[in-house]
């Protein structure tokens, strides 16, 4: 993070501490209406059998050293129980809430995204004549196989059906991108005389939000953010253990089987992964990529009878990986490509804090806090000079709603994110644009302006906080809207799918949960609607910080807490 931004971080927290208005920290005008600081009372079960519960959960030896923080509401936003629910929390995949919703609300479930192919083509000798540009156009799922989405069950029950599992993985298919090459060969295309170009410019160059951790950036779940993605921005590493009589004893190993499923050489991989003998115990899998590097380094140990280690890997650039996969498909189907595959980015250039910049007031914040957009057609970016040659679609927006708060598909909030930026307000797509549009929208539903701060559209951030009584009162106001129904079937389902799959699994709870989950390190979050034992539907939001590492105690106590208040309402 710039020196800037950190400074203004710490006065915009340094103020809220204070009780101070967020923007007074930053020497501004309030950018939207400012919600009132008078807060409903929540009652904290004082002297009754739930508050002793809850108080006897808190005060066990494993997450007595956490911090708790919660509340609870009927649907009509009638204050139950509470605790410490004015105090800020990081929020973790809860952030998805609002993005998703915020989609919903000003793009509509309906709204698709293009990715299209631009170049010169010479129509007589089927030439293009320059460079060949694949042009980004915000969509999620483009290049990828996973709409619309299904519960792993009913996945594997696919895969059953299908046959058995090729013996060794296969790279993906990439129709989508396949389908465009289509289109070219339909049009006469034998020659491309340029380039073949990855165009992602339709957002600024922000591959990662503030905060995001350095180690996460190997990894599919923290995967560079592009207007040009393809597949998730990510590839499946598959390490396979060696034959089980390669290993005679435990103090002998041989190496295992690691596979990469890429379409083009774009990573190299070096494996120091050792088969140890079946049952011993084996220390796992570490995989390790350098900033800007293109080598993957597998090392580690699996036992000969362990299944088979699978992991999602990041694509470093996916908007120059998209050249390359476009430009060998196009030599796969004959057709001559002279020039080399590479990617076009926009740099960011606003060098100014993040803070001042999303608490700044623009021509535009009174229409977004009265709930509505600034207008109903952005003027699209430059494209290419060049004709237009061939085009996709997405899926509409409502189905990936449904996969990124089933699975807390990172990427995919992200891209809500910036899609927001630059279609609600005709803005630059970059991500403080986005999160203005966020956060007007939050304060349009009533919330008080320093009861959150949002960094990304994922939660990825460390930097993203908000408090419990702001997350109920969303969900309330989100429950009185048009698209509320679409929006609560995209939540996981307790015991039956998403990320609530294996969580609840019993009654009463399975199948009358409707939630978002939240991991990132110490913190734990789940927030969305729950039927009592009494029949009524409550909202609830449960967050915890600083728990102890590598230990699942404070999601089972949140999970007990859930169960009590539900058990007692």
């Amino acid at each position: 993070m710039q020196l800037s931004a950190q400074i203004a971080l710490i006065l915009w927290l340094s103020a809220v501490a204070m009780g101070l208005p967020a923007a007074q920290a930053q020497g501004t005008t309030p950018a939207q209406p400012q919600a009132s600081a008078t807060h409903p009372d929540y009652p904290t079960g004082s002297g009754t059998a739930l508050g002793e519960q809850i108080r006897a959960l808190l005060a066990d030896p494993s997450v007595s050293r956490s911090h708790f923080g919660f509340a609870v509401t009927t649907l009509d936003g009638t204050p139950l129980y509470g605790f410490n629910e004015g105090q800020l929390f990081r929020p973790a995949s809860n952030n998805k809430i609002f993005s998703t919703a915020a989609a919903m609300a000003l793009l509509g479930p309906a709204r698709t995204f293009d990715t299209r192919i631009f170049g010169p083509l010479d129509g007589e000798t089927g030439t293009v004549t320059g460079d060949l540009t694949l042009v980004g156009g915000g969509d999620a799922n483009f290049g990828a196989d996973d709409l619309p989405y299904l519960p792993r069950s009913e996945r594997a029950k696919e895969s059953s059906a299908a046959g058995a599992a090729p013996a060794l993985p296969q790279p993906p298919a990439l129709a989508d991108l396949a389908a465009l090459v289509d289109q070219l060969v339909a049009k006469g295309v034998k020659r491309i005389a340029g380039d073949v170009v990855g165009d992602d410019t339709l957002f600024p160059y922000e591959p990662y939000a503030e905060s995001w951790a350095q180690d996460d950036q190997v990894w599919g779940y923290g995967a560079p953010v592009s207007a040009l993605s393809i597949d998730n921005n990510q590839l499946t590493l598959i390490v396979t253990p060696g034959k089980a009589q390669g290993v005679p004893s435990s103090g002998d190993s041989v190496n295992a089987t690691v596979q990469l499923e890429q379409n083009v050489p774009y990573y190299k991989v070096e494996s120091e992964v050792r088969t140890v003998a079946a049952g011993a115990h084996a220390e796992g899998i570490q995989v390790e990529r350098r900033t800007g590097s293109r080598v993957i380094r597998v090392y580690g140990e699996i036992a000969a009878d362990a299944h088979p280690d699978v992991e999602e890997l990041a694509i470093a650039d996916p908007a120059e990986y998209a050249a390359m996969v476009l430009r060998s498909m196009l030599e796969q189907r004959g057709i001559v490509v002279t020039g080399t595959a590479r990617a076009k980015h926009w740099p960011q250039s606003d060098a100014r804090s993040y803070i001042s910049e999303l608490l700044a007031p623009a021509p535009c914040d009174a229409t977004l806090a009265a709930g509505g957009r600034c207008a109903e057609d952005c003027v699209a970016k430059p494209v290419p000079a060049a004709p237009l040659l061939a085009s996709h679609s997405s899926a509409p927006l409502a189905e990936d709603v449904v996969l990124t708060n089933k699975v807390s598909q990172n990427l995919h909030a992200e891209l809500f994110l910036h899609n927001l930026g630059r279609l609600a307000t005709c803005g630059s797509g970059s991500i403080v644009d986005g999160a203005r549009v966020i956060r007007a929208n939050l304060l349009h539903a009533g919330l008080d302006p320093d009861d959150f701060i949002f960094f990304d559209g994922s939660g990825l951030s460390e930097h993203d906080l908000v408090a419990p009584r702001a997350m109920v009162t969303f969900l309330g106001y989100a429950a009185k809207q048009p698209w509320f129904a679409q929006w609560k079937a995209s939540l996981p389902d307790a015991g039956e799918d998403g990320t609530l799959d294996a969580r609840f699994p019993d009654p009463p709870l399975k199948g009358h949960l409707f939630a978002k989950t939240g991991t990132l390190g110490e913190a734990n979050a789940l927030s969305g609607y729950l039927e009592a034992a009494s029949g009524r539907t409550l909202i609830f939001s449960i967050f915890v910080d600083d728990h102890t590492p590598a230990t699942h105690a404070a999601r089972v106590t949140m999970d007990k807490i859930v169960t009590a208040i539900a058990a007692a309402e």
